[in-house]
């Protein structure tokens, strides 16, 4: 509509929630899309909108309810307005940054002509609005002129000089103007005072009829520059010196948030709960700090229960009430003489407005709620609450809710307390807090910016002209177009290459590390898509040597009928070892390291020295000897696909429908699937150190004879291996030359993050030492891989 040069107002409310509910669909539609081409595994049944006519009915239960408890009001309070939305917006929605601005010194004159004050201030054009200047209480300087009269510059009125201990007597000139109407602090100074607030912009930020009629009608900024050239022409700027300070700009349209004085709703927030809820006489923030503090809900990585008590600690009454129309309209109705009545439909309220003696027409508050508002109820809107259902005794609380940090207060924090409030219990037992993906070069990912990848892009291709299209339509600003269209053809000149999903998931699992936010590498996805065609190759090669012939499996083979070499008691061993970090990987939700073991597993051990290994034993060994290998082969694939399966499922799935029934494993029916299959589980009995033993002395045998010598025989001990070494020299240096320009870059990224002093002192503990583990892993493989490439010559 933007693009369009459409506004809602040109539309009317009614025409625009459609229009908004055709693009839900839409959009809808291509999250859910997204969501199962990536695989996720979810109850599709159960898939639910917070704005479809059951979520809606408890939003209104839950509104009206809070309105009873007194928990609920509506009042003219200072909030945060974007002037460009046309809307308050909560605090968690402002992003405040550090700007070059200025410090305006202004002569205040007194009343009686007998000298002036100079006030200090970065909003110059708010001064219009002034109703007191303040100073310390204790400051000597002032203590006696409070009391005495000053004229208002610009202006016809007279202030007062007052004294309160929130002025700092050290910063600026010990003397602070008093907006109340648009400083929050200054809100609270003239609660204490009983000062007027004087509102002196409209809701799109421009001089309002409380001013003087000159600047009537101009933008807020505008009015600044011809006030300051005013005061300037009057004699009554001091000064003009550059400072820094904290500008709050809107996370959506950036444009700067203007403090504004409106009637709005709230929901209090440090209230105690009346009786005959769940916790009576605690406040609802108190009952959600309670419930992470006695360890019902607990954070992963722990320290962001930090974060969620000290917003908690510091919270202030939530403005639940948006000036916009698409939302949940707040189910209040509006009688001429101004009575409100909360009630749950139309009907309602005219009852209780007849029972209150009120009979005339009734008009509904045209405000719909904040949307965490309906997000922080899902735990049991989508449950039958208020009914006690099944569903609400077998799903609440759940157990793991997968969430970015940076919505831990517009979202957990407020199903937390939502939850508690109106079931007594918790909505989930533990909050997996992941990291956010950013481009490559650790930009945010917006469509603002134009840098945003579509997951199906990765997983089938997309051509630079249809990315750049794609980045390019629909954007807030059309002026941006042309740079983003450069910056997309420059980044990505060749399109992007189809990956697969497999590929997709494993790197998105192996970026997964506790509170680390990902800059995201296609040259990552590009190697776990080798992976996956790793495994597929090994898996032709286990089928050809297995299929149609005696792998062990039927009867009930004899200890003589198979004969387990070291190297398969090896392979089963360390199979165990996998299987158990990836037990702990699970436990500890340490997604990169389940990834990592399952990589090493599958490329270093399996298919790089077993399968080497297993060729020689199907073709040398005995009749037994051939009969155990092709078992182990079998057994170790099968075990391995099951245990990848969470990580890469399509590719699992496609080699495991072939691969099982030749293990031994009896398909139930016709679509069987691998996902429905037990997890594999530690044995330790198969854990063979011995074995263990052994092939690390087969290796260190093997890496000595590599560069010196294509010996076709190795005796390691007792045991005599053929080999067969054909190395292509030239290829191999490419190889590792290859890898090694890959880890150094990674060693000067991971060295970048630990020599930049900002990241070391803000960046959790876990995540500084996780750093230095990656140099330090990163330099031995290194090191290692440069003996190699010097023993090639």
């Amino acid at each position: 509509m933007d693009a369009q040069k459409v506004s809602r107002h040109d539309l009317g409310r009614k025409k625009f929630v459609e229009k908004v509910w055709e693009w839900k669909e839409k959009s809808g539609s291509t999250i859910t899309g997204q969501m199962r081409r990536m695989g996720a595994s979810a109850d599709w049944n159960r898939e639910y909108f917070t704005m479809d006519a059951e979520r809606s009915k408890v939003v209104t239960e839950v509104f009206v309810r809070l309105v009873e408890q007194g928990l609920i009001y509506r009042g003219k309070r200072l909030v945060n307005w974007d002037p460009v939305l046309g809307t308050a917006v909560s605090d968690l929605e402002v992003v405040s940054e550090e700007e070059d601005g200025s410090m305006w010194h202004i002569r205040y004159p007194f009343a009686d002509g007998s000298g002036h004050l100079t006030v200090a201030t970065t909003r110059p054009e708010t001064l219009l609005g002034d109703v007191a200047v303040a100073v310390d209480p204790t400051d000597e300087r002032y203590t006696a002129l409070v009391g005495k009269m000053l004229k208002l510059p610009l202006t016809d009125r007279e202030i007062p000089v007052i004294a309160d201990s929130y002025v700092d007597k050290e910063f600026g000139t010990g003397c602070v103007k008093i907006t109340p109407a648009h400083d929050f602090n200054d809100y609270a100074v003239g609660q204490r005072h009983n000062l007027e607030m004087i509102s002196i912009l409209t809701l799109d930020a421009k001089i309002n009829e409380n001013g003087p009629t000159v600047y009537q009608g101009m933008d807020r900024f505008v009015a600044r520059k011809q006030m300051v050239a005013d005061l300037d022409a009057l004699g009554l700027l001091e000064s003009v010196k550059p400072h820094k300070l904290m500008v709050p700009r809107g996370d959506r349209t950036n444009v700067v948030i203007e403090p504004m004085l409106t009637d709005q709703w709230f929901m209090a927030m440090s209230k105690p709960a009346p009786e005959g809820t769940h916790f009576p006489g605690k406040s609802i923030a108190e009952v959600a700090l309670e419930k992470v503090a006695n360890g019902e809900v607990k954070f992963v990585p722990e320290n962001w229960s930090t974060t969620y008590n000290q917003w908690l600690n510091n919270i202030q009454d939530w403005c639940i009430s948006r000036q916009l129309w698409w939302g949940h309209q707040i189910p209040a109705w509006y009688g001429d003489n101004g009575e409100i009545f909360v009630a749950r439909d139309e009907a309602e309220a005219k009852t209780k407005a007849a029972a209150a003696g009120y009979t005339g027409a009734l008009n509904r508050d045209n405000d719909v709620l904040d949307t965490w508002f309906s997000s922080a109820l899902v735990p049991f809107s989508t449950m039958g609450w208020p009914e006690l259902t099944v569903d609400s005794k077998l799903f609440l609380p759940s157990s793991v809710l997968v969430t970015g940090f940076d919505i831990i207060f517009f979202w957990v924090a407020r199903m937390v307390m939502m939850t508690a409030h109106f079931t007594g219990k918790v909505p989930f037992h533990t909050v997996y807090v992941h990291g956010l993906v950013r481009d490559s070069s650790g930009q945010k990912m917006s469509k603002s910016k134009g840098n945003t990848l579509d997951p199906i892009d990765l997983i089938d291709g997309i051509s630079v002209d249809d990315l750049a299209a794609k980045r390019t339509v629909g954007l807030m600003n059309p002026k941006q177009a042309a740079s983003i269209d450069k910056a997309t053809r420059k980044e990505f000149a060749d399109g992007i290459p189809a990956y697969g999903t497999d590929a997709l998931r494993f790197t998105m699992a192996s970026y997964a590390s506790l509170g680390r936010n990902i800059n995201f590498d296609l040259g990552r996805c590009e190697g776990y898509r080798n992976f996956c065609n790793k495994l597929w190759n090994a898996t032709r090669f286990v089928l050809m040597n297995t299929e149609g012939k005696d792998c062990g499996f039927t009867g009930n083979p004899t200890d003589d009928e198979l004969d387990y070499s070291q190297a398969d008691k090896w392979i089963i061993s360390t199979l165990q070892r996998t299987e158990a970090e990836l037990e702990k990987g699970f436990a500890d939700y340490r997604f990169d390291n389940i990834a990592s073991a399952i990589y090493k597993f599958v490329w270093d051990e399996y298919c790089d020295w077993y399968l080497e290994v297993a060729k020689v034993q199907v073709q040398q060994g005995s009749e037994a000897q051939q009969r155990a290998t092709r078992r182990t082969l079998l057994r170790v694939l099968e075990v391995t696909l099951r245990m990848a399966h969470p990580v890469i499922p399509f590719v699992t799935e496609a080699l495991w429908q072939t691969v099982a029934p030749l293990a031994g494993k009896t398909l139930k029916a016709e679509g069987d699937s691998i996902m429905v299959q037990a997890y594999p589980l530690v044995n330790a009995e198969a854990i063979d150190e011995a074995a263990e033993s052994w092939m690390t002395g087969l290796r260190a045998a093997i890496v000595d004879v590599l560069p010196d010598s294509p010996a076709p025989v190795s005796i390691v001990g007792e045991t005599k291996l053929m080999l067969k070494v054909e190395i292509d020299v030239a290829a191999e240096r490419e190889r590792l030359s290859k890898e090694m320009a890959k880890l150094e870059a990674e060693i000067n990224k991971a060295q970048a993050k630990l020599g930049n002093e900002s990241f070391v002192a803000r960046a959790p503990a876990a995540v500084v030492e996780q750093e230095k583990e990656r140099v330090a892993g990163f330099s031995a493989t290194l090191s290692k891989m440069k003996e190699s490439f010097a023993k090639l010559g």
